[in-house]
């Protein structure tokens, strides 16, 4: 006598409620995470002590335009490549880094100028770096 067998149920385990209990306790966690407010750090921040009419005669100063002109105590460099800017320092300074040097940017110079005149001061060893700026108008509004 011939039986007919069954067919096989595969057996394994039904992991649907194991998924709802984790995505349940990622919710969870996500929800309970405490996040820490990072704008109440102490910072000790510096403040300008020097008279702003006191700049020494002997500065180096480097204007940036907004046209994207970088110039060099009155005198326009080639580029604006910070390489241009550090052969220009250096040659301006005649070593001297302990020289102070004031960058002067148009308020619509990029930004990209700017950091890169700051790089190129960092880079050639200048410590005595200043960057002017001009009082906001009265009763301009």
């Amino acid at each position: 006598m011939k039986f007919r067998r069954r067919p096989r149920v595969e057996s394994g385990i039904d992991i649907t409620s194991l998924v709802d209990v984790v995505f349940l306790m990622l919710i969870f966690f996500m929800v309970s995470t405490t996040f820490t407010n990072r704008a109440h750090l102490q910072l000790t921040l510096p403040e300008a002590r020097a008279n702003p009419d006191a700049l020494n005669d002997a500065a180096l100063e480097l204007v940036v335009t907004a046209s994207g002109t970088v110039a060099l105590n009155g005198r326009a460099l080639v580029n604006s490549r910070i390489e241009t800017i550090m052969a220009a320092l250096a040659e301006a300074s005649g070593g001297d880094v302990k020289q102070p040097l004031v960058i002067t940017a148009d308020a619509s110079a990029t930004h990209e100028l700017v950091v890169r005149a700051m790089d190129a001061a960092g880079r050639s060893g200048f410590s005595r770096l200043r960057i002017t700026t001009r009082l906001p108008e009265e009763g301009g509004g």
